[in-house]
């Protein structure tokens, strides 16, 4: 559950005042830094709107007129960092754009982002703690894995309108696709900690791999 917010900061009339004013982007990246930094230290129940305030240098207040509430900043948070690796903008295949590039493209980016530092950081911490923060899983969940889901399962059905790839089932496929770039014993290996990270070369040449499988699978016939 989120924190409640006090009736004098509900009630106040600075914040009806300040209703309406735009948000200043720098105090937003700000919020999202330190909250980011203080989940990975504390986990989602013990970080407190205060600290996050605290630690972006900034009114409790502000924090609460740019997200309204500690699961909104916690989502928004997972997904910026989404965002900014994995825009949407990636997964939208346009008439004459090669479907095999574009999951070459997807794949490098969807290894980089798993394989960053914060989110194997947060993985690791969710697998500790998530049977007593099952908030925090599930809000990570949502906003990371089924967000990426969602959008690959969107692309494919593109794919397969533009008579790219034969998918009957893209949910299925999705399923596939990011499965085989991490199944094996070396992605195990690197989520408990006990092997380094592959290199951008090492995941060019295993995602091209998974797409020349991938491809074959579902080509036309």
């Amino acid at each position: 559950m989120s924190e409640p917010i006090s009736s004098p900061v509900t009630s106040s009339p600075a914040v009806n005042a300040g209703r309406g004013r735009p948000k200043d982007p720098a105090k937003r990246q700000a919020i999202l830094d330190a909250a980011k930094n203080l989940f990975l230290a504390h986990g989602f129940t013990g970080t407190s709107m205060d600290a996050v305030a605290s630690e972006a240098g900034v009114s409790k207040l502000t924090v609460y007129n740019h997200f309204s509430d500690k699961e909104t900043l916690f989502t928004s948070a997972i997904e910026a960092k989404c965002a900014n690796v994995m825009p949407v903008v990636m997964f939208n295949l346009e008439p004459g754009a090669a479907a095999a590039e574009m999951l070459q493209k997807i794949g490098e980016a969807f290894l980089q982002m798993l394989y960053h530092e914060d989110t194997l950081k947060l993985m690791r911490l969710i697998s500790a703690v998530g049977s007593q923060d099952q908030t925090m899983a599930n809000l990570f969940f949502e906003a990371g894995p089924m967000r990426t889901r969602g959008e690959m399962i969107r692309f494919l059905s593109r794919a397969r309108d533009l008579g790219q790839l034969q998918v009957h089932d893209p949910h299925r496929a999705s399923e596939l696709f990011f499965g085989m770039l991490q199944g094996g014993c070396t992605h195990i290996q690197i989520m408990l900690g006990c092997s380094e990270p592959p290199s951008t070369q090492e995941i060019a040449a295993h995602v091209a791999e998974v797409v020349r499988v991938f491809i074959r699978a579902y080509q036309p016939s």
